[in-house]
């Protein structure tokens, strides 16, 4: 595709390039936790401000900006994630995170730098976008990482007021660097929070026969419960029942009378993550029968699956060809992203970012030494912005709201 405005914001972005890894590395190493993002938002703030670019920030953290033309025949939405995650950097880089225990293992420092990118030389090249009828609203968003995600609170501030489609991108460290990564329909999965609180008599680990043996029904409830799903779910379903945190006693020869696990529920089937709840009690129930405990569950609907619009990823197809990317198509994972409820409102797509090295070790995502190749951060901008450009996606009514 050939594309004057394209080349004009790709050349913008280039000569960009050292601001953006300098707000980069400085988000990297200055992490925040969902609805926490106070730092990082102003950060941005301030290098908006400075271009000119009009913009409010949420009532916690996050901001939405607007520019192009101001009654557009078509706008398009723009959406990057602010929060980091609670985990350990290992990676060793210069500008590794300077916050014990929170890092960013997602990317989501990529996007909003690569987003801001965009932005920044769309609005050095604003009077073309209005000769050709086309608003720009940026979001960058709060609390992608916890369960509601901050995409619902975005909506409901209006965020999507106006707004004919949406495009994202999430940093994948399995593709090469200059690498886009394209499906139409489902990219990711259902995902939902599931936690367990066991109680019960406790006692004397010599005495097993006394207690209800709450150590041992949770570990049964850790094992048997995903066992059982697997047995009353339709394969086709693929899901997946993962644990990640397992809490019980603090002596090795004491029987704890309360434990408790918590961990996601992933399927790609939309139509059976919605009925899937009372299965789910149900389950638990009879796996702790035998044992006499009391059970509490806590299921969490989180997101449904992210459905890209074919025709999104038509437009991200002609944006990744002028801006020198190569597209590739990539395979539907187990992975949750609340990017889903705008794409529920208005048509859209989530393109995966190659942020590996060539050549390079592959990383993975939510693990502490996560490293990414700081050319990502300009390929991602020259993508976001190719998007706005490259084409227009039909819009459609009706969509239903975030439950």
């Amino acid at each position: 595709m050939t594309d004057n405005l394209l080349m004009a914001l790709c050349a913008s972005i280039d000569a960009l390039a050292p601001e953006l890894l300098d707000l980069q590395h400085d988000v990297h190493a200055h992490p925040e936790l969902s609805r926490g993002e106070a730092r990082t938002t102003a950060a941005v703030a301030r290098r908006l401000a400075a271009a000119g670019i009009t913009h409010r920030t949420l009532p916690v953290s996050g901001l939405v900006a607007d520019l192009g033309a101001e009654q557009p025949a078509y706008r398009v939405a723009l959406r990057a994630d602010l929060d980091a995650l609670p985990v350990g950097e290992r990676t060793g880089l210069p500008w590794a995170s300077t916050t014990e225990g929170i890092c960013h293992a997602c990317g989501h420092d990529v996007h909003v730098a690569a987003m801001l990118g965009a932005g920044l030389a769309l609005k050095q090249h604003e009077e073309a976008l209005r000769e050709r009828g086309i608003g720009v609203r940026l979001l960058f968003q709060p609390a992608e990482e916890v369960i509601p995600g901050g995409a619902v609170d975005l909506i409901a501030e209006g965020a999507l007021d106006g707004v004919d489609a949406i495009f994202a991108v999430h940093c994948d460290p399995t593709l090469d660097v200059g690498t886009v990564g394209l499906r139409e329909g489902a990219i990711t999965a259902a995902a939902d929070r599931v936690s367990v609180h066991l109680s019960g008599r406790g006692g004397h680990t010599s005495r097993p026969h006394l207690t209800e043996d709450l150590t041992f029904a949770l570990a049964k409830v850790v094992t048997e419960l995903p066992a059982v799903l697997s047995r009353r779910l339709d394969p086709r379903t693929a899901f997946a029942l993962v644990w990640g945190e397992v809490h019980a006693g603090q002596a090795a020869n004491v029987i704890p009378s309360s434990g408790a696990i918590a961990g996601t529920l992933r399927m790609l089937d939309a139509k059976a993550w919605t009925t899937i709840g009372p299965l789910l009690a149900e389950a638990v129930e009879h796996v702790v029968a035998p044992y006499a405990v009391t059970a509490v569950l806590e299921h969490v609907q989180g997101v449904p699956p992210v459905v890209n619009d074919p025709e999104a990823i038509e437009v991200f197809r002609a944006a990744a060809e002028g801006a020198g990317l190569v597209a590739v198509g990539t395979p539907q994972s187990l992975g949750g992203e609340d990017f889903a409820w705008y794409l529920r409102q208005v048509p859209g797509a989530m393109a995966r970012l190659g942020t590996r090295t060539p050549g390079g070790p592959t990383y993975d995502l939510h693990q502490g030494d996560l490293v990414v190749d700081d050319s990502s951060v300009v390929q991602g901008a020259r993508l976001l912005a190719g998007a706005v450009v490259a084409g227009v996606v039909k819009t459609r009514a009706g969509a239903p709201a975030p439950a």
